[in-house]
């Protein structure tokens, strides 16, 4: 008799696209499918994993872990397979018989085609497939020009402006994990008009292989029907999707740089004002954390992605936990120590 594989779903975008709020969407709306979570944040603060924790996932009826959710917090997890993600797979094997469907939120710096390869082997291919890779795009991003379809015409645009000193790995990132997904969810599309949409679409579908579904989204809102039960059996194809890493023997993101700081802060908007300050000194990619307020009970989650952010309460303070300030940062050629002087600086010199 065949024994049942346990489809797994993985998740992947650039940073900031939605991927969390998509899975807090279809948790919240599994109409009874056992699901178990893996999450890989990339950096010191497992700020995804506290985002799923606030919505219940990971927690029976009293708060105490039920062992769904599996934060792997130690690196990007397309470079970290066989020492995080093997581990993690052969326990979830070990309880197939309660777990329905699996779903893996990457890093926003993984590259989906390794970690769909990892499904390859034995110890992994006997117990999972791959159901489908859903890619989340930052709709407003996209249309922003943060993203580059053609690496031509990138590089002519770097030579023709001095203020453009180098190429950007995020574009062939970004790239990477269109040329891998099955599914494209376009998210954030609330206040893009028609011809927007189809700009960004067209971007989008230049870098996908025909036939995939491209389906709009705000907040992350698809049908979980829509995202699960593909059956596409992906690691039986990603050997022939091609991406721009094929060539390499391993690859790594030596190019990005996580740092968390910690801060006092005493007004949410002088820190969001600051942030975006910081974002224009220094090659800072992403922003994410939570802030302490002075009066505040709620925690305030601060994100962002070059120069948008975010910024909303999400939970209580816990009566034993420690209301501390701490942002991770996501770049290039970061310094934790340099960038806490100087935000804290420019944090305490607004408020005088």
């Amino acid at each position: 008799m065949q024994i049942r594989k346990i489809p797994a779903t993985i998740v992947t975008g650039f940073l900031g696209a939605g991927k969390t709020t998509l899975l807090r969407h279809i948790l919240a709306n599994a109409n009874g499918r056992r699901i178990a979570v893996i999450v890989n944040e990339f950096g010191a603060l497992g700020i995804d994993g506290e985002l799923l924790r606030a919505c219940g996932v990971g927690c029976d009826e009293t708060g105490a872990d039920n062992g769904q959710l599996f934060e792997l917090a130690n690196g990007c997890l397309c470079c970290t397979v066989q020492e995080e993600f093997a581990p993690v797979m052969e326990q979830l094997a070990a309880r197939r018989g309660e777990i329905d469907h699996l779903v893996i939120e990457t890093s926003g710096l993984a590259l989906p085609k390794p970690l769909v390869q990892a499904f390859q082997w034995p110890q992994i291919r006997n117990a999972f497939t791959v159901d489908a890779v859903v890619t989340v795009v930052d709709a407003p991003a996209v249309l922003a020009g943060q993203f580059a379809e053609d690496p031509v015409a990138v590089d002519a645009q770097r030579r023709a402006d001095d203020n453009l000193d180098h190429e950007s790995p995020l574009a062939e990132l970004f790239e990477d994990q269109l040329a891998t997904a099955d599914l494209v969810v376009l998210n954030k599309i609330e206040g893009l008009d028609g011809a927007a949409i189809a700009q960004v679409e067209a971007i989008v579908r230049a870098e996908t292989p025909a036939g995939v579904q491209l389906v709009h989204s705000t907040e992350g809102r698809v049908a979980p029907e829509v995202l699960l039960g593909q059956g596409r059996a992906v690691e039986d194809l990603i050997d022939a999707r091609h991406t721009h890493h094929d060539a390499e023997e391993d690859h790594d993101h030596d190019a990005f740089d996580s740092v968390a700081v910690d801060l006092q802060v005493a007004d949410r908007q002088r820190l969001l004002a600051a942030l975006a300050a910081l974002t224009q000194r220094h090659e800072i990619y992403r922003v994410k954390g939570f802030v302490a307020l002075p009066g505040a009970a709620m925690r305030l989650l601060v994100q962002g992605v070059g120069q948008r952010f975010d910024s909303h309460f999400d939970r209580p303070w816990g009566a034993a936990e420690a209301r501390a300030t701490r942002l991770v940062l996501i770049g290039d050629h970061l310094d934790a120590a340099a960038l806490q002087a100087e935000l804290q600086a420019q944090l305490d010199a607004v408020a005088a």
